[in-house]
């Protein structure tokens, strides 16, 4: 079984972390989801995680709060999904480090760009939390600068949805779904795939996204393996 990506990173949200219940952590949830991770690592993958946080908080609702108070609630909210994100990969038997963009060293490393290559190489996954460390970015900016930082060969973004629409297809029946786009075509067209900063980075530095669903984990290999699942963006 060959891999077209050897060095992935893994874009998790927070709301499938948390199952059918729709909020905080499942971790039977995590667990299945994190088995195709090991599954990857087996096949000799380089694999790291970048998770979210909305499954406990969504800085842009949280109405009248100041919005970069919000975003640091919601950065902590990211390295709880990362800590149980790790927890879940270690008992399936996988050597794995959290980093976070925010110090807090009694609980992760520091991010260290050249201490998380490193892990890489040595077959460890790696977990980054609080996205980039700054308000106002999302995670998927997070994950689209810690892709270039750590060279990886595409970002693979587990979603809720099976690939991009020109429409909600949960409010549109007739909603088409794209199997490749340009990140042109996504700015343009103003796709919600990903956010805008996310694409214009990415689209600078020609870093690929793969966004399909995590309703069945085993698309996480699929899509390592350049498997014809989602939607590709480059």
């Amino acid at each position: 079984m060959s891999l077209k990506y050897q060095r992935v990173l893994l874009k998790l949200s927070g709301e499938a972390l948390a199952g059918q219940a729709g909020h905080g952590i499942d971790f039977d949830t995590v667990v299945r989801i994190c088995q195709p991770v090991r599954q990857l690592a087996d096949l000799g993958a380089q694999v790291a995680i970048v998770v979210g946080g909305g499954n406990f908080w969504r800085g842009r609702s949280s109405g009248k709060m100041d919005r970069t108070r919000a975003d640091h609630m919601g950065m902590l909210a990211t390295v709880i999904n990362a800590l149980g994100v790790a927890d879940a990969l270690e008992q399936l038997g996988l050597s794995v480090r959290v980093q976070t963009a925010i110090a807090m060293q009694e609980l992760a490393e520091p991010y260290i760009r050249n201490r998380a290559v490193r892990h890489l190489e040595k077959g460890r996954v790696v977990v980054f939390g609080c996205g980039t460390g700054n308000p106002f970015f999302s995670t998927d900016t997070g994950a689209a600068l810690r892709a270039a930082e750590i060279e990886a060969d595409v970002i693979l973004k587990a979603t809720m949805v099976d690939g991009v629409y020109d429409s909600d297809p949960k409010k549109n029946p007739n909603a088409k779904r794209y199997d490749r786009l340009t990140f042109m075509e996504v700015l343009n067209q103003n796709l919600g795939v990903m956010d805008m900063t996310a694409a214009s980075f990415c689209k600078d530095r020609g870093i690929p996204w793969l966004v399909f669903s995590i309703e069945d984990p085993e698309n996480i290999v699929r899509a390592a393996r350049g498997e014809a699942v989602g939607t590709l963006v480059e």
